[in-house]
């Protein structure tokens, strides 16, 4: 921040807002105009963008590395587990009976739902861009069994992990929202699951449809790399039982909701937190040592078990890196990015502006929500922003009931998701993955996060118009 930064001259928020909007500019030109590989231009707008905003010389190594690093800390171990986890399931076939179990059950026609549905279940524990990393290869093996684009298939699985990711606890932006207004956390969880639902058939099914047909798009190979050593996939290949891919896919959510299961009990008195039995539990719930039990299970059950040598199953999990690294490398330099413009102070300018226009306070929350999600990029920042900043009004307001408090988080949190662009790790990630370009993911992913924010936040809107009526 500012304070922390002691930088050498201060902008107004006018200026601080027009150095965003000529960083972003200057990102899009160097990718889509002048062809600038995504991470070179990512790290030089981060650098001048640190350099214009006035961050000292001497802090602004601290300030780029400190973003990188960050988001690198949460997303390179996911992605590289994630990675493994879904190689294997993919060259033993198992995403493949995977796919063939959920067209048996929805028919081709429902594919699209079917997978949406188990992205929603796999989302209520699990952070986005994990459940979206191991889900990849069941899309992409779905959506070559049935064709058309993979964006028919992949939009609508995505988005079921963005709103469970952004409206249910136990995920850390609703449950920090929660927590600073005082919110029951349980009548968080079962409002945020009214809106999360409709608003994922709206911004996410719908709207799938919708690109998947304006935007033909081809599945990606980048999960079907060549294993090397001399190995081929079909060495392999093991057609794994539905019961073993499913225990692979349920065993992280099952640690996972472990973890956040212990830790909300332990916030509401019901157990102690600090017990060993407690702390110990909630270390195998934590998102990247889940990942690890489930794949070194994946070794066993998909390798040992089907009598694979130790060669190839070493072969097959190493063969998940080396398509991935451009990905991580990527969305850690949007978390750079993301970082700096933190750094800048231009999200808390424009939201204390914001707070001084004067409106009715949900509709103030939703907005300074947004608005510091555009500017540097994290929901879950912006969620807790947007909450600190409005908590003194909501705990001073003796009138709200528990149901409006709760919807006031869900507000914030519909808020904290618009329009998520090139400042937002998670936009690269998609990118990436599916292999689509900046203007293209622009047109798909931020119109779709926009989307998930403004149907939300009607959602939101009727419960909140449906909790003053009876009140």
């Amino acid at each position: 921040m500012t304070t922390e930064l002691e930088l050498n001259w201060t902008l107004g928020t006018p200026g601080l807002l027009g150095l965003a909007v000529a960083a972003v500019a200057l990102l899009l030109v160097l990718i889509i105009k002048f062809r600038v590989h995504a991470f070179v231009a990512l790290v030089l707008t981060s650098l001048l963008t640190a350099i214009a905003a006035g961050i000292p010389a001497g802090s602004v190594i601290t300030t780029l590395t400190s973003g990188f690093g960050s988001t690198l800390a949460s997303v390179a171990l996911l992605v590289g587990l994630g990675a493994m986890l879904g190689r294997m399931l993919e060259t033993s076939g198992g995403a493949e009976v995977m796919t063939n179990w959920l067209i048996s059950k929805f028919g081709e026609k429902r594919a699209p739902l079917a997978l949406s549905v188990a992205s929603l279940l796999f989302g209520f524990p699990i952070f986005f861009d994990a459940g979206l990393v191991v889900m990849l290869p069941i899309i992409f093996t779905v959506a070559r069994r049935l064709g058309g684009s993979v964006l028919f298939y992949a939009i609508p699985a995505a988005t079921a992990f963005s709103v469970m990711h952004v409206f249910v606890p136990p995920h850390p932006g609703p449950v920090a929202a929660s927590g600073l207004l005082e919110a029951n956390v349980g009548l968080v969880l079962v409002l945020g699951l009214l809106v999360a639902i409709p608003t994922w058939f709206f911004a996410g099914h719908l709207f799938g449809k919708f690109v998947g047909k304006k935007f033909d798009l081809p599945v990606p190979n980048i999960l079907d790399a060549a294993l090397g050593n001399g190995s081929s996939k079909d060495d392999f290949k093991s057609s794994p039982s539905v019961v073993t891919v499913f225990s692979l896919l349920l065993l992280p959510l099952i640690l996972i909701f472990l973890n956040t299961g212990l830790n909300m009990l332990g916030s509401a008195g019901v157990v102690d937190p600090e017990a060993a039995w407690v702390t110990w539990l909630r270390l195998f719930g934590e998102t990247p040592v889940a990942l690890l039990i489930t794949v070194l299970l994946g070794m066993v059950l998909l390798g040992f078990r089907k009598g694979k040598d130790k060669t190839l199953i070493e072969t097959v999990v190493d063969s998940a890196l080396g398509p991935v690294c451009s990905i991580i490398l990527i969305t850690g330099a949007g978390g750079m990015f993301g970082g700096v413009l933190r750094a800048s102070g231009i999200g808390n300018a424009i939201a204390d502006s914001l707070q001084a226009v004067g409106m009715p306070l949900i509709i103030a929350g939703f907005l300074i929500a947004a608005i510091v999600r555009l500017a540097q990029g994290s929901a879950t920042v912006a969620l807790t922003t947007a909450a600190a900043i409005v908590q003194p009004a909501v705990l001073a307001d003796s009138s709200l009931t528990a149901f409006q408090v709760a919807t006031m988080v869900l507000a914030l949190a519909a808020g904290s998701v618009f329009a998520g662009h090139v400042n937002d790790s998670g936009f690269w990630l998609v990118s990436r993955f599916l292999n689509m370009d900046v203007s293209t993911t622009l047109r798909v992913w931020t119109v779709g996060q926009a989307l998930v924010s403004v149907v939300g936040f009607v959602f939101v809107m009727v419960l909140y118009g449906l909790a003053t009526v009876l009140a």
